[in-house]
């Protein structure tokens, strides 16, 4: 693999490594996202502070893998990108917009609030069933 892990409480963190090779990285990547959309702990944060470049292609994957996670209720936000990367991300052309934040911290805080949000949001679903 040529990512880091770094498993929390609540989350995964992502980070890419040197990247020679972006299209193996981002196949690499999307497998073992999707082999750990349904395992604890099921939010992730994707770091790509070492990513110096994406194609469209890398980055659409990157976002469809994304809207997967938020499809079955877990957190999945891009943090530390450079403007290059931050520039690919902006042009595509999506449904629903990306979370991405500056830092990998935000996101930390993003996805807690996210958690907290769904909390709120059972509870008012379960108050409107009854």
């Amino acid at each position: 693999m040529n990512f880091k892990i770094d498993t929390k409480e609540k989350f995964t963190v992502i980070t890419p490594l040197a990247v020679q090779n972006a299209a193996i990285m981002t196949a690499e990547l999307e497998e073992f996202l999707i082999s750990n959309l349904h395992k604890t702990p099921p939010h992730i944060v994707l770091n790509l502070k070492e990513v110096s470049s994406l194609t469209p292609d890398e980055a659409g994957k990157i976002a469809e893998i994304q809207q997967q996670y938020y499809a079955h209720g877990h957190s999945f936000v891009i943090c530390e990108m450079n403007e290059e990367v931050t520039s690919v991300f902006n042009n595509l052309s999506l449904e629903a917009p990306l979370n991405i934040t500056p830092t990998e911290s935000e996101a930390w805080d993003m996805i807690q609030m996210e958690e907290i949000e769904r909390e709120l949001l059972d509870g008012f679903d379960e108050q409107e069933n009854q």
